[in-house]
C-alpha cells in the first residue's frame, strides 16, 4: 500500500550561500549521501526561533563558521519537495520537503575557522566552487532552488 505523502507539512527550514573574499561558494559533501553531491549550509528553524539566528544557528553547527557578513537576505521563500523514496525516512518522517528563506554571507575568516567534525557531523568534505559549477553538483530535488540562488547571487554581485 503506497502512503499519500502529499498531506505531510513542509519544514520551515534557513540556507546560506556562503562566499569567500573571491566569490566562490562554500559547498559540503553529505555523509547520508557520499555520491558526488554537494549542498551549501542549510537546516531547520527552531520554534519562536528569528530566520537570521537560525542561519547563524545553523552555519556554526555544521561549519564551525561564525565571521561572517550578512550580504543579502533574499525576499522570496525557496521551496523543494523530497523524492518518494526519502519521504517518510528524512526528519523522521514529519515533513515532505523544505520552505527556506536564504541568506547571502561573507566569510570574513580564515580557512582554518572551518570545521566539518562537529559535534553532529554532516559533512564528509568542504570546497569553495565557482558560482557558475553551483548548478552541477547539487542533488536533482534541489536543482530548482539552486538556479534560483545561482540568478539572485548573480545579480548582487553585478
Amino acid at each position: 500500500m503506497k502512503k499519500n505523502f502529499s498531506k505531510l507539512p513542509l519544514r520551515k527550514g534557513v540556507g546560506i550561500v556562503l562566499l569567500n573574499k573571491k566569490n566562490k561558494v562554500f559547498v559540503a559533501k553529505r555523509i547520508d549521501n557520499p555520491k558526488n553531491f554537494w549542498q551549501m549550509p542549510q537546516g531547520g528553524v527552531d520554534e519562536n526561533e528569528d530566520y537570521y539566528q537560525a542561519a547563524l544557528r545553523e552555519l556554526k553547527e555544521e561549519t564551525s563558521i561564525v565571521t561572517v557578513k550578512l550580504i543579502h537576505e533574499i525576499d522570496k521563500k525557496l521551496t523543494y519537495i523530497l523524492p518518494n523514496h526519502l519521504i517518510g525516512i528524512i526528519w523522521k518522517g514529519r515533513f515532505k520537503g523544505q520552505k527556506q528563506k536564504w541568506f547571502v554571507m561573507r566569510f570574513v575568516g580564515n580557512d582554518s575557522e572551518i570545521n566539518i567534525k562537529t559535534k553532529k557531523p554532516e559533512f564528509l568534505d568542504w570546497k569553495w566552487i565557482d558560482l557558475e559549477d553551483l548548478t552541477k553538483i547539487a542533488v536533482s530535488f534541489k536543482l530548482d532552488v539552486y538556479k534560483n540562488l545561482k540568478q539572485e547571487i548573480t545579480k548582487i554581485l553585478n
